[in-house]
Protein backbone atom coordinates (compact mmCIF):
# COMPACT_ATOMS: atom_id res chain seq x y z
CA UNK A 1 0.00 0.00 0.00
CA UNK A 2 1.18 3.35 -1.28
CA UNK A 3 0.95 6.30 1.90
CA UNK A 4 1.89 9.49 0.99
CA UNK A 5 2.84 10.61 3.58
CA UNK A 6 5.35 14.36 3.91
CA UNK A 7 8.56 12.46 4.00
CA UNK A 8 7.62 11.03 0.70
CA UNK A 9 6.01 13.76 -1.38
CA UNK A 10 9.05 14.83 -3.07
CA UNK A 11 9.76 18.51 -4.36
CA UNK A 12 9.58 19.43 -7.98
CA UNK A 13 13.36 20.03 -7.65
CA UNK A 14 14.31 16.66 -6.69
CA UNK A 15 12.13 14.31 -8.91
CA UNK A 16 13.68 16.85 -11.78
CA UNK A 17 17.48 15.80 -10.39
CA UNK A 18 15.92 11.75 -10.28
CA UNK A 19 14.63 12.18 -13.34
CA UNK A 20 17.83 12.79 -15.11
CA UNK A 21 19.94 10.28 -12.71
CA UNK A 22 19.20 6.56 -14.16
CA UNK A 23 15.75 5.84 -12.83
CA UNK A 24 13.82 3.68 -15.27
CA UNK A 25 12.10 4.69 -18.52
CA UNK A 26 9.58 2.35 -19.22
CA UNK A 27 7.44 0.64 -17.17
CA UNK A 28 4.73 -1.80 -16.82
CA UNK A 29 1.22 -0.74 -16.77
CA UNK A 30 -0.61 0.84 -13.56
CA UNK A 31 -3.32 0.68 -12.05
CA UNK A 32 -4.20 3.52 -9.84
CA UNK A 33 -6.69 4.44 -7.57
CA UNK A 34 -7.62 8.22 -6.39
CA UNK A 35 -10.32 8.04 -3.69
CA UNK A 36 -11.79 11.66 -3.16
CA UNK A 37 -14.03 13.43 -0.47
CA UNK A 38 -14.37 16.93 -0.23
CA UNK A 39 -16.54 19.48 1.95
CA UNK A 40 -16.67 17.21 4.70
CA UNK A 41 -16.82 18.75 8.16
CA UNK A 42 -18.94 16.55 9.78
CA UNK A 43 -18.09 13.50 11.59
CA UNK A 44 -21.58 11.84 11.51
CA UNK A 45 -23.55 11.63 8.31
CA UNK A 46 -26.35 13.73 7.27
CA UNK A 47 -29.92 11.22 6.78
CA UNK A 48 -28.30 8.19 6.61
CA UNK A 49 -25.30 9.17 4.34
CA UNK A 50 -21.45 10.19 4.67
CA UNK A 51 -19.93 10.39 8.09
CA UNK A 52 -16.35 9.63 8.86
CA UNK A 53 -17.48 5.70 9.19
CA UNK A 54 -18.77 4.91 6.11
CA UNK A 55 -15.61 7.19 4.68
CA UNK A 56 -13.07 5.25 6.27
CA UNK A 57 -14.93 1.88 5.25
CA UNK A 58 -15.18 2.85 1.45
CA UNK A 59 -11.22 3.83 1.46
CA UNK A 60 -10.33 0.73 3.45
CA UNK A 61 -12.17 -0.95 0.49
CA UNK A 62 -10.99 0.75 -2.37
CA UNK A 63 -7.76 0.31 -0.60
CA UNK A 64 -7.88 -3.27 -0.12
CA UNK A 65 -9.20 -3.41 -4.09
CA UNK A 66 -6.08 -1.65 -5.74
CA UNK A 67 -3.44 -3.59 -4.13
CA UNK A 68 -5.73 -7.04 -4.83
CA UNK A 69 -5.47 -5.89 -8.55
CA UNK A 70 -1.41 -5.38 -7.94
CA UNK A 71 -1.97 -1.04 -7.59
CA UNK A 72 -2.20 1.35 -5.73
CA UNK A 73 -4.71 3.79 -3.93
CA UNK A 74 -4.01 7.20 -3.09
CA UNK A 75 -7.03 8.98 -1.09
CA UNK A 76 -7.69 12.55 -1.65
CA UNK A 77 -9.75 15.39 -0.01
CA UNK A 78 -10.75 18.82 -1.79
CA UNK A 79 -11.00 21.17 0.88
CA UNK A 80 -13.16 22.58 3.92
CA UNK A 81 -12.66 19.97 7.02
CA UNK A 82 -11.97 21.89 10.29
CA UNK A 83 -15.06 23.90 9.74
CA UNK A 84 -18.24 24.47 9.71
CA UNK A 85 -20.00 22.60 12.11
CA UNK A 86 -21.14 21.95 15.68
CA UNK A 87 -18.22 20.48 17.04
CA UNK A 88 -15.94 22.83 15.00
CA UNK A 89 -17.45 25.68 16.98
CA UNK A 90 -15.65 24.66 20.26
CA UNK A 91 -12.59 22.88 19.16
CA UNK A 92 -11.83 24.46 16.37
CA UNK A 93 -11.64 21.59 13.89
CA UNK A 94 -9.19 19.29 16.38
CA UNK A 95 -11.58 16.96 15.97
CA UNK A 96 -11.77 16.33 12.16
CA UNK A 97 -8.02 16.04 12.07
CA UNK A 98 -8.12 13.64 14.33
CA UNK A 99 -10.55 11.22 12.03
CA UNK A 100 -9.04 12.41 9.01
CA UNK A 101 -5.75 10.92 10.47
CA UNK A 102 -7.42 7.64 11.41
CA UNK A 103 -9.16 7.29 7.98
CA UNK A 104 -5.63 7.91 6.30
CA UNK A 105 -6.40 10.73 3.70
CA UNK A 106 -2.48 11.31 2.07
CA UNK A 107 -3.12 14.67 -0.10
CA UNK A 108 -5.57 17.60 0.73
CA UNK A 109 -6.25 20.92 -0.20
CA UNK A 110 -6.84 23.86 1.70
CA UNK A 111 -10.35 25.16 1.90
CA UNK A 112 -12.01 28.61 2.15
CA UNK A 113 -13.27 27.04 5.56
CA UNK A 114 -9.84 25.69 6.62
CA UNK A 115 -9.38 29.94 7.67
CA UNK A 116 -12.58 30.15 9.33
CA UNK A 117 -10.81 30.22 12.63
CA UNK A 118 -7.94 32.71 11.40
CA UNK A 119 -4.07 31.36 10.28
CA UNK A 120 -3.29 30.55 13.82
CA UNK A 121 -5.42 27.75 14.39
CA UNK A 122 -4.92 26.58 10.90
CA UNK A 123 -1.32 26.70 11.38
CA UNK A 124 -1.92 24.18 14.73
CA UNK A 125 -4.16 21.84 12.78
CA UNK A 126 -1.37 21.23 9.91
CA UNK A 127 1.04 20.62 12.52
CA UNK A 128 -1.51 18.01 14.03
CA UNK A 129 -2.59 16.64 10.70
CA UNK A 130 -0.71 13.79 8.60
CA UNK A 131 -1.66 14.09 5.34
CA UNK A 132 0.25 16.46 2.61
CA UNK A 133 -1.84 19.52 2.53
CA UNK A 134 -1.33 21.63 -0.93
CA UNK A 135 -2.50 24.98 -1.74
CA UNK A 136 0.10 27.02 -4.08
CA UNK A 137 -1.62 29.77 -4.22
CA UNK A 138 -1.55 30.81 -0.81
CA UNK A 139 1.18 33.13 0.79
CA UNK A 140 1.92 34.54 4.10
CA UNK A 141 3.48 37.55 5.58
CA UNK A 142 5.18 38.21 2.30
CA UNK A 143 5.88 34.70 1.70
CA UNK A 144 4.93 32.82 -0.93
CA UNK A 145 3.60 29.52 1.10
CA UNK A 146 1.37 29.01 4.12
CA UNK A 147 3.55 27.54 7.39
CA UNK A 148 2.77 23.32 6.92
CA UNK A 149 1.81 23.81 3.05
CA UNK A 150 3.40 22.53 -0.17
CA UNK A 151 2.50 24.17 -3.47
CA UNK A 152 3.16 20.83 -5.27
CA UNK A 153 4.23 17.07 -4.48
CA UNK A 154 5.14 13.98 -6.57
CA UNK A 155 5.11 10.46 -5.52
CA UNK A 156 6.50 7.47 -7.59
CA UNK A 157 5.25 4.55 -7.80
CA UNK A 158 6.91 1.51 -10.19
CA UNK A 159 8.63 3.67 -12.09
CA UNK A 160 5.69 6.49 -12.74
CA UNK A 161 5.72 9.65 -11.04
CA UNK A 162 2.34 11.73 -10.10
CA UNK A 163 2.74 15.13 -9.55
CA UNK A 164 -0.11 17.02 -7.38
CA UNK A 165 -0.79 20.18 -7.23
CA UNK A 166 -2.97 22.32 -4.86
CA UNK A 167 -5.25 25.52 -5.30
CA UNK A 168 -7.81 26.79 -3.29
CA UNK A 169 -10.33 29.59 -4.09
CA UNK A 170 -9.05 33.69 -3.73
CA UNK A 171 -12.73 34.40 -2.67
CA UNK A 172 -11.55 32.93 0.69
CA UNK A 173 -9.64 36.44 1.04
CA UNK A 174 -14.26 37.98 1.75
CA UNK A 175 -15.65 34.89 2.18
CA UNK A 176 -13.95 33.48 5.35
CA UNK A 177 -11.10 34.90 8.09
CA UNK A 178 -7.71 34.96 6.75
CA UNK A 179 -6.63 38.01 8.16
CA UNK A 180 -4.17 40.74 6.23
CA UNK A 181 -1.22 38.48 6.54
CA UNK A 182 -2.76 35.93 3.85
CA UNK A 183 -2.84 36.48 0.69
CA UNK A 184 -4.27 34.69 -2.87
CA UNK A 185 -2.79 34.37 -5.74
CA UNK A 186 -4.99 34.14 -9.35
CA UNK A 187 -6.21 30.61 -9.60
CA UNK A 188 -5.77 29.75 -13.63
CA UNK A 189 -2.46 31.50 -13.80
CA UNK A 190 -0.77 29.70 -10.39
CA UNK A 191 -2.44 26.98 -11.39
CA UNK A 192 -0.95 26.86 -14.99
CA UNK A 193 2.13 27.66 -13.49
CA UNK A 194 2.73 24.94 -11.35
CA UNK A 195 1.66 22.10 -13.80
CA UNK A 196 4.21 23.32 -15.95
CA UNK A 197 6.77 22.94 -13.28
CA UNK A 198 5.41 19.39 -12.45
CA UNK A 199 5.93 18.74 -16.35
CA UNK A 200 9.15 19.99 -16.21
CA UNK A 201 10.25 17.31 -13.02
CA UNK A 202 9.41 14.19 -14.98
CA UNK A 203 5.39 14.28 -13.81
CA UNK A 204 3.85 11.13 -15.93
CA UNK A 205 0.24 12.02 -14.85
CA UNK A 206 -0.59 15.77 -13.29
CA UNK A 207 -3.86 16.15 -10.74
CA UNK A 208 -4.90 19.12 -9.58
CA UNK A 209 -6.40 19.09 -6.33
CA UNK A 210 -8.84 22.15 -6.15
CA UNK A 211 -11.24 24.06 -4.39
CA UNK A 212 -13.22 26.02 -6.80
CA UNK A 213 -16.16 26.01 -8.74
CA UNK A 214 -16.64 24.16 -11.61
CA UNK A 215 -16.75 26.82 -13.90
CA UNK A 216 -12.96 27.78 -12.66
CA UNK A 217 -11.98 24.04 -12.83
CA UNK A 218 -12.62 23.86 -16.49
CA UNK A 219 -10.91 27.05 -17.00
CA UNK A 220 -8.13 25.94 -15.29
CA UNK A 221 -8.10 22.53 -18.00
CA UNK A 222 -8.77 24.83 -20.70
CA UNK A 223 -5.76 27.46 -20.11
CA UNK A 224 -3.37 25.39 -19.10
CA UNK A 225 -3.13 22.21 -21.08
CA UNK A 226 -0.78 20.61 -18.64
CA UNK A 227 -3.40 19.20 -15.81
CA UNK A 228 -4.82 15.40 -16.82
CA UNK A 229 -7.28 15.41 -13.69
CA UNK A 230 -9.00 17.81 -11.55
CA UNK A 231 -9.74 16.58 -7.74
CA UNK A 232 -12.40 19.40 -6.61
CA UNK A 233 -14.84 20.78 -4.24
CA UNK A 234 -16.51 23.92 -2.85
CA UNK A 235 -19.04 24.18 -5.12
CA UNK A 236 -20.53 20.62 -3.15
CA UNK A 237 -21.29 19.09 -6.80
CA UNK A 238 -21.64 15.55 -7.09
CA UNK A 239 -20.15 15.41 -10.67
CA UNK A 240 -17.86 13.24 -13.07
CA UNK A 241 -16.72 15.22 -16.44
CA UNK A 242 -14.63 13.29 -18.80
CA UNK A 243 -13.73 14.53 -22.38
CA UNK A 244 -11.99 12.04 -23.75
CA UNK A 245 -8.33 13.38 -22.38
CA UNK A 246 -9.02 15.18 -19.22
CA UNK A 247 -11.11 14.44 -16.27
CA UNK A 248 -12.61 16.46 -13.28
CA UNK A 249 -13.95 14.69 -10.33
CA UNK A 250 -16.14 16.61 -7.56
CA UNK A 251 -17.93 14.38 -4.33
CA UNK A 252 -20.54 16.50 -3.35
CA UNK A 253 -20.51 16.93 0.29
CA UNK A 254 -20.08 15.65 3.66
CA UNK A 255 -19.27 12.16 2.07
CA UNK A 256 -22.68 11.03 0.87
CA UNK A 257 -20.87 10.15 -2.42
CA UNK A 258 -17.13 9.94 -2.47
CA UNK A 259 -15.48 9.99 -5.71
CA UNK A 260 -13.69 6.13 -6.98
CA UNK A 261 -10.68 7.39 -10.01
CA UNK A 262 -9.38 4.26 -11.58
CA UNK A 263 -6.72 4.73 -14.07
CA UNK A 264 -4.43 2.29 -16.05
CA UNK A 265 -1.14 4.30 -16.61
CA UNK A 266 0.53 2.52 -19.59
CA UNK A 267 4.29 4.18 -20.93
CA UNK A 268 4.43 3.54 -25.09
CA UNK A 269 6.70 4.57 -27.47
CA UNK A 270 5.99 7.48 -29.65
CA UNK A 271 7.15 8.07 -32.82
CA UNK A 272 9.96 9.69 -32.42
CA UNK A 273 11.81 6.88 -30.26
CA UNK A 274 10.96 7.77 -27.43
CA UNK A 275 7.79 7.29 -24.62
CA UNK A 276 4.95 9.15 -23.73
CA UNK A 277 2.46 7.94 -20.87
CA UNK A 278 -0.66 7.04 -21.61
CA UNK A 279 -3.88 6.42 -19.62
CA UNK A 280 -7.54 5.49 -19.26
CA UNK A 281 -10.22 6.08 -16.97
CA UNK A 282 -13.17 4.57 -14.83
CA UNK A 283 -15.07 6.71 -12.66
CA UNK A 284 -17.99 6.34 -10.29
CA UNK A 285 -19.65 8.56 -7.72
CA UNK A 286 -20.18 5.97 -5.01
CA UNK A 287 -23.40 6.58 -2.77
CA UNK A 288 -22.61 5.25 1.33
CA UNK A 289 -26.29 5.67 1.90
CA UNK A 290 -26.39 1.56 2.34
CA UNK A 291 -22.54 1.47 3.04
CA UNK A 292 -21.69 -0.20 6.23
CA UNK A 293 -19.86 2.30 8.47
CA UNK A 294 -15.88 1.03 9.72
CA UNK A 295 -16.42 0.09 13.59
CA UNK A 296 -13.35 1.70 15.08
CA UNK A 297 -14.26 4.57 13.46
CA UNK A 298 -17.86 5.12 14.48
CA UNK A 299 -16.96 3.98 17.68
CA UNK A 300 -14.37 7.38 17.84
CA UNK A 301 -17.74 9.38 16.71
CA UNK A 302 -19.54 7.83 19.08
CA UNK A 303 -17.37 8.83 21.81
CA UNK A 304 -17.22 12.36 20.55
CA UNK A 305 -21.10 12.36 19.67
CA UNK A 306 -21.30 11.95 23.82
CA UNK A 307 -18.59 14.83 25.01
CA UNK A 308 -20.67 17.07 22.73
CA UNK A 309 -24.62 15.66 24.05
CA UNK A 310 -23.25 15.95 27.66
CA UNK A 311 -22.07 19.54 27.50
CA UNK A 312 -24.54 20.91 24.73
CA UNK A 313 -27.82 19.41 24.70
CA UNK A 314 -29.55 21.34 27.60
CA UNK A 315 -32.30 23.53 27.24
CA UNK A 316 -31.76 27.01 27.15
CA UNK A 317 -35.41 28.21 26.30
CA UNK A 318 -38.24 27.31 24.29
CA UNK A 319 -39.51 28.37 20.81
CA UNK A 320 -43.51 29.06 20.46
CA UNK A 321 -43.05 29.68 17.19
CA UNK A 322 -41.56 27.60 14.03
CA UNK A 323 -38.18 28.58 13.17
CA UNK A 324 -36.93 28.42 9.63
CA UNK A 325 -33.59 28.16 8.97
CA UNK A 326 -33.06 26.70 5.04
CA UNK A 327 -30.92 28.31 3.16
CA UNK A 328 -33.03 29.18 0.12
CA UNK A 329 -34.91 30.98 3.36
CA UNK A 330 -32.46 32.92 5.32
CA UNK A 331 -30.56 34.11 2.09
CA UNK A 332 -33.77 35.56 0.20
CA UNK A 333 -36.16 36.85 2.83
CA UNK A 334 -36.81 38.01 6.27
CA UNK A 335 -37.17 34.87 8.44
CA UNK A 336 -38.20 34.71 12.30
CA UNK A 337 -34.95 32.89 13.22
CA UNK A 338 -33.01 35.90 11.56
CA UNK A 339 -35.01 38.06 13.51
CA UNK A 340 -34.27 36.51 16.71
CA UNK A 341 -30.64 36.08 16.23
CA UNK A 342 -30.35 39.94 14.77
CA UNK A 343 -32.39 41.25 17.93
CA UNK A 344 -30.16 39.08 20.24
CA UNK A 345 -27.36 40.69 18.75
CA UNK A 346 -28.56 44.63 19.01
CA UNK A 347 -29.49 43.97 22.53
CA UNK A 348 -25.83 42.49 23.37
CA UNK A 349 -23.94 45.47 22.47
CA UNK A 350 -27.01 48.53 23.12
CA UNK A 351 -27.08 49.38 19.31
CA UNK A 352 -29.33 50.97 17.02
CA UNK A 353 -29.41 48.77 14.66
CA UNK A 354 -28.54 45.21 13.60
CA UNK A 355 -27.17 43.43 10.45
CA UNK A 356 -26.28 39.99 10.29
CA UNK A 357 -25.77 37.71 6.76
CA UNK A 358 -28.30 35.13 6.12
CA UNK A 359 -24.74 33.27 4.94
CA UNK A 360 -23.92 32.87 8.47
CA UNK A 361 -26.99 31.01 9.86
CA UNK A 362 -25.82 27.30 8.73
CA UNK A 363 -28.68 24.97 10.33
CA UNK A 364 -31.06 24.30 6.75
CA UNK A 365 -33.66 22.93 9.13
CA UNK A 366 -37.26 23.80 10.15
CA UNK A 367 -37.82 23.63 13.84
CA UNK A 368 -41.36 23.16 14.27
CA UNK A 369 -43.56 25.66 17.26
CA UNK A 370 -42.54 23.88 20.53
CA UNK A 371 -38.91 23.03 20.08
CA UNK A 372 -36.60 23.57 22.75
CA UNK A 373 -33.56 25.55 22.24
CA UNK A 374 -30.66 24.05 22.93
CA UNK A 375 -26.83 25.49 23.06
CA UNK A 376 -26.66 23.01 20.41
CA UNK A 377 -28.99 24.09 18.37
CA UNK A 378 -28.14 27.56 18.28
CA UNK A 379 -24.27 26.06 17.33
CA UNK A 380 -25.44 24.22 14.44
CA UNK A 381 -27.28 27.23 13.34
CA UNK A 382 -24.49 29.45 14.47
CA UNK A 383 -20.93 27.62 14.25
CA UNK A 384 -18.42 30.16 12.92
CA UNK A 385 -17.32 31.73 16.22
CA UNK A 386 -18.32 35.06 15.00
CA UNK A 387 -18.30 38.15 17.85
CA UNK A 388 -20.70 40.92 18.03
CA UNK A 389 -18.74 44.31 16.99
CA UNK A 390 -20.58 47.45 17.18
CA UNK A 391 -19.44 50.37 14.17
CA UNK A 392 -20.96 53.53 13.83
CA UNK A 393 -21.84 54.22 10.41
CA UNK A 394 -24.00 57.25 8.62
CA UNK A 395 -27.41 56.38 7.67
CA UNK A 396 -26.03 56.74 3.81
CA UNK A 397 -23.80 53.54 4.62
CA UNK A 398 -26.69 51.85 6.20
CA UNK A 399 -28.08 52.36 2.87
CA UNK A 400 -25.31 50.93 0.81
CA UNK A 401 -25.02 47.94 3.08
CA UNK A 402 -28.90 47.10 2.71
CA UNK A 403 -28.35 47.65 -1.72
CA UNK A 404 -25.38 45.11 -1.24
CA UNK A 405 -27.12 42.84 0.54
CA UNK A 406 -30.22 42.43 -1.31
CA UNK A 407 -28.11 42.83 -4.61
CA UNK A 408 -28.20 39.35 -5.75
CA UNK A 409 -31.40 37.85 -3.28
CA UNK A 410 -32.58 35.96 -6.67
CA UNK A 411 -29.70 34.00 -6.40
CA UNK A 412 -29.89 33.44 -2.97
CA UNK A 413 -26.27 35.20 -1.97
CA UNK A 414 -25.10 34.26 1.63
CA UNK A 415 -24.85 38.17 1.57
CA UNK A 416 -28.91 38.97 2.32
CA UNK A 417 -29.27 41.10 5.56
CA UNK A 418 -31.26 39.82 8.25
CA UNK A 419 -32.06 42.66 10.91
CA UNK A 420 -33.11 44.41 13.92
CA UNK A 421 -34.14 47.89 14.74
CA UNK A 422 -34.69 48.78 10.92
CA UNK A 423 -37.22 47.55 8.27
CA UNK A 424 -37.13 48.62 4.27
CA UNK A 425 -38.70 47.34 1.27
CA UNK A 426 -37.03 46.90 -1.94
CA UNK A 427 -37.94 46.11 -5.59
CA UNK A 428 -35.89 43.24 -7.57
CA UNK A 429 -37.01 43.92 -10.68
CA UNK A 430 -35.10 47.55 -10.31
CA UNK A 431 -31.25 47.57 -11.63
CA UNK A 432 -29.19 46.77 -8.62
CA UNK A 433 -27.83 49.98 -6.11
CA UNK A 434 -31.22 50.85 -6.84
CA UNK A 435 -33.70 48.34 -5.17
CA UNK A 436 -34.30 49.82 -1.67
CA UNK A 437 -37.43 51.74 -1.81
CA UNK A 438 -37.39 53.37 1.79
CA UNK A 439 -36.08 52.32 4.97
CA UNK A 440 -37.54 53.43 8.14
CA UNK A 441 -35.04 53.37 11.76
CA UNK A 442 -36.84 52.80 14.60
CA UNK A 443 -40.01 53.67 13.04
CA UNK A 444 -38.62 56.96 11.34
CA UNK A 445 -37.50 57.55 8.23
CA UNK A 446 -33.08 57.08 7.81
CA UNK A 447 -31.27 59.85 7.41
CA UNK A 448 -28.03 59.37 5.28
CA UNK A 449 -26.33 62.26 7.26
CA UNK A 450 -27.65 60.96 10.76
CA UNK A 451 -25.02 58.40 12.54
CA UNK A 452 -26.49 55.35 13.55
CA UNK A 453 -24.46 52.54 15.78
CA UNK A 454 -24.40 49.46 13.73
CA UNK A 455 -24.36 45.63 15.78
CA UNK A 456 -22.88 43.16 13.41
CA UNK A 457 -20.43 39.79 13.20
CA UNK A 458 -16.80 40.62 13.15
CA UNK A 459 -16.66 38.45 9.37
CA UNK A 460 -18.98 41.52 7.92
CA UNK A 461 -17.58 44.02 9.75
CA UNK A 462 -14.03 42.95 7.95
CA UNK A 463 -15.54 43.37 4.70
CA UNK A 464 -16.57 39.72 4.59
CA UNK A 465 -19.36 38.70 1.99
CA UNK A 466 -18.70 41.94 0.04
CA UNK A 467 -19.91 43.95 3.33
CA UNK A 468 -16.47 46.69 1.75
CA UNK A 469 -18.44 49.82 3.48
CA UNK A 470 -17.88 48.25 7.50
CA UNK A 471 -14.05 47.94 6.78
CA UNK A 472 -13.30 51.46 7.68
CA UNK A 473 -16.12 52.19 9.87
CA UNK A 474 -15.05 53.44 13.48
CA UNK A 475 -15.47 51.01 15.99
CA UNK A 476 -16.66 51.04 19.55
CA UNK A 477 -16.72 47.68 20.22
CA UNK A 478 -13.79 45.89 18.40
CA UNK A 479 -13.37 42.39 18.20
CA UNK A 480 -10.66 42.08 20.76
CA UNK A 481 -13.26 43.46 22.79
CA UNK A 482 -16.45 41.44 21.64
CA UNK A 483 -17.83 38.51 22.75
CA UNK A 484 -19.42 35.33 20.29
CA UNK A 485 -22.70 35.44 18.92
CA UNK A 486 -23.67 31.83 19.38
CA UNK A 487 -23.23 32.80 23.48
CA UNK A 488 -25.36 35.90 23.14
CA UNK A 489 -28.56 34.16 21.43
CA UNK A 490 -28.05 31.41 23.84
CA UNK A 491 -28.35 34.28 26.81
CA UNK A 492 -31.25 35.50 24.82
CA UNK A 493 -33.19 33.00 24.65
CA UNK A 494 -32.56 31.44 28.23
CA UNK A 495 -33.19 35.42 29.57
CA UNK A 496 -37.02 34.18 27.97
CA UNK A 497 -37.50 31.86 28.88
CA UNK A 498 -39.57 31.61 25.85
CA UNK A 499 -39.66 33.25 22.59
CA UNK A 500 -41.82 33.93 20.20
CA UNK A 501 -40.15 35.52 16.86
CA UNK A 502 -42.37 35.60 13.49
CA UNK A 503 -42.10 37.20 10.18
CA UNK A 504 -43.31 41.09 10.99
CA UNK A 505 -42.65 43.29 8.32
CA UNK A 506 -38.71 43.99 8.56
CA UNK A 507 -38.03 43.32 5.04
CA UNK A 508 -40.61 43.62 2.28
CA UNK A 509 -40.22 42.85 -1.33
CA UNK A 510 -42.68 44.89 -3.57
CA UNK A 511 -41.78 43.06 -7.49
Amino acid sequence: MLRTRRPLALSAALLAFLWTSGMPATAEPLSLTFVHVNDWDRMEGVDGRGGAAKIAAVVSEERTRAEQDGGVAIVTFGGDMISPSLFSGLDQGAHMIALANAIGFDFAVLGNHEFDFGPEVLKQRLEQSDMTWLAGNVGYRGAPSFPGVEATAIVEHRGYRIGFLGLVTPATAGISSPGEEVAFAPFVETGSALAATLREAGADLVVALTHETLKHDLELLRVSGQIDAVLGGHDHLAVAWYDGQRMILKAGAQGAHIGVLRLTLDRVEDRRGGSRVVWTPEYELRATAHVEGLPKIAAAVETRRQQLDSSLDIAVGKTVTELDTRHASVRSRETAFGNLVADAMRLAVGADIAITNGGGIRGNTVYPAGSEITGKLVLTELPFSNKIVQLVLSGAHIREALEHGIANAESASGAFPQVSGLTFSFDASRPKGQRIVDIAVGGSPLEDRKIYTLATNDFLARGGDGYAMFEKAERRIDTRNASLMAAHVMKFVEAAGLVAPVVEGRIVRLD
